[in-house]
């Protein structure tokens, strides 16, 4: 036992340990981590030179509905309100009338190609419609390319929240393949009920987390990241559970904390986003582990298809058609946002319920999707900052300063850390500090001029391209953007 036990371990250790070194060549040449990290799986598996064998889709099934509600979470946490509020509509159609749009429009070829039932292909449309943004934004950070505009904001919505709907539907055509599925009346009542509860428990789950945070007097630090991380799996629980949706309450649970002030705020954070990376490396390698090479091969030709269809027409139309009211996006902002629907790990995780509950050609599917997700990632992974730049919607990424301090919060303080940034030709360009009659309310802790930290005095004298780290009332803080034509430091 002690033997298997430490084998086991060095394994699993050793596989974390190479998708991080891994991930080096992701930051270097711009290859999806994910691709790398489904390799490694791969390798590693039964016809790998691993040859470790792991043919349970039950096992996969749970480690990936944990990861993904913790990798959503994460997701949840790191948006800011302020930024994705304006573009809440348009994000939100794409997550809900486009990811119905692509199911349909994928499950019709299919249904063609296979000779599918249109529930067996509805159920393949579902399973690949949802996006990952997550790795859209880890390949633009790597080659130094941002997004202009509201794009980075539209899509990091439209990629946290459309994973619930594709799981409610690829849930409702298993139901409709398996025999099980009630009228049409039921299963729209069960998409009101699991939107409806997700969403609202994760707005009151987020918000009595931030207040629940300030008021507990932990003695040691460390405890507030166990506390975070058990609530982020009990939201998901209790919201599923009760019938809800509980990765769409996870996501909103994660958006509505973050709008709070909370202590150890920044710590949180980076706890998190730690433990988001943990599981996209456990869910990709499990994922990568369970698919045996030698199915793909058969279906490579039809899969190819299917994935070149979801690249180049589905996923197109399903952009086009739900942003044609949307008149502030210009047309080479949604090619590009049709051509980075990029598929990630929610489609392979989803493509395991069809082997759970085993479902006819359950094995077919998973290995077609598996596929289809790697097509995706080679070709729409690999050429991201190419359309960027083809479209002009790329913008430099900013250079953002890692401040050697850390405001822990306070309790009943509304002040926050606030990161500004003086544009040329304003009145803070040139000026000193004491000149611009900074409300008391605002306090400037320090200057970040290029790779140096000046720390500010009343007689600092800024310059334009500054970035100024404030502690500041809010209300403080706009009359002084106002009054100084200081501005909110790009956030990349």
């Amino acid at each position: 036992m002690a033997y298997s036990l430490e084998w086991t371990m060095i394994a699993a250790s050793a596989l974390v340990l190479a998708s991080v070194l891994v991930s080096k060549i992701s930051d270097r040449w711009g290859i999806p981590a994910l691709l790398l990290f489904l390799g490694l799986g791969m390798l590693a598996g039964s016809e790998g030179p691993g040859g470790i064998y792991f043919d349970n889709p039950q096992i996969a099934n749970a480690i990936g509905i944990v990861c993904l509600a913790l990798i959503l979470f994460s997701g949840g946490l790191d948006t800011s309100w302020a930024s994705v509020r304006p573009v809440l509509a348009p994000s939100l159609t794409l997550a809900t009338v486009g990811v119905l749009i692509t199911a349909v429009l994928v499950g019709l070829l299919a249904g063609r190609i296979f000779g599918l039932p249109w529930q067996g292909a509805l159920l393949m449309g579902a399973i690949v419609s949802s996006t990952d943004a997550a790795a859209v934004f880890s390949i633009l950070r790597s080659r130094g390319v941002s997004l202009q505009g509201r794009l980075r904001p539209l899509l990091e919505l439209e990629s946290g929240s459309n994973d619930p709907m594709a799981v409610f539907l690829t849930l409702a055509a298993l139901h409709l393949v398996m025999g099980e599925a009630g009228s049409a009346g039921e299963i729209l009542l069960m998409l009101v009920r699991q939107m409806g509860l997700g969403a609202l428990i994760g707005i009151a789950a987020g918000t009595l987390l931030a207040r629940i945070l300030n008021r507990l007097h932990l003695g040691y630090d460390g405890l507030y990241s166990v506390f975070t991380l058990a609530s982020a799996l009990l939201i998901y629980a209790v919201t599923a559970a009760l019938g809800g949706s509980g990765f769409l309450a996870v996501y909103v649970a994660g958006v509505a904390l973050a709008r709070h002030d909370f202590v150890h705020r920044r710590s949180l954070e980076r706890f998190h986003s730690g433990v988001s990376w943990l599981m996209q490396i456990t869910l990709f390698l499990t994922l990568g582990l369970l698919v045996f090479p030698s199915e793909l091969i058969p279906l490579a030709k039809y899969s190819a298809m299917i994935a070149l269809w979801l690249m180049l027409v589905a996923r197109p139309a399903a952009v086009f058609l739900t942003l044609l009211p949307i008149r502030s996006l210009r047309l080479r902002e949604k090619a590009f946002i049709s051509w980075v629907g990029l598929r990630g790990a929610a489609p392979i995780l989803l493509a395991t319920y069809p082997l759970v509950a085993g479902a006819p050609l359950s094995e077919v599917v998973f290995n077609v999707v598996f596929f289809v997700v790697l097509v995706s990632v080679v070709f729409q992974g690999t050429t991201i900052p190419l359309a960027a730049r083809l479209l002009r919607v790329d913008a430099p990424l900013p250079n953002r300063p890692a401040y050697p301090i850390e405001y822990m919060g306070g309790r009943g303080l509304s002040d926050a850390f606030v990161e500004l940034e003086v544009p040329p030709e304003s009145l803070a360009d040139g000026s000193q500090i004491v000149e611009l009659d900074l409300p008391a309310e605002l306090l400037v802790i320090l200057i970040a001029r290029g790779d140096e930290f000046l720390i500010p005095s009343g007689g600092s004298q800024l310059q334009a391209g500054d970035r100024l780290l404030v502690l500041a009332d809010p209300n403080a803080l706009q009359r002084s953007l106002a009054h100084t034509g200081m501005r909110h430091a790009a956030q990349g």
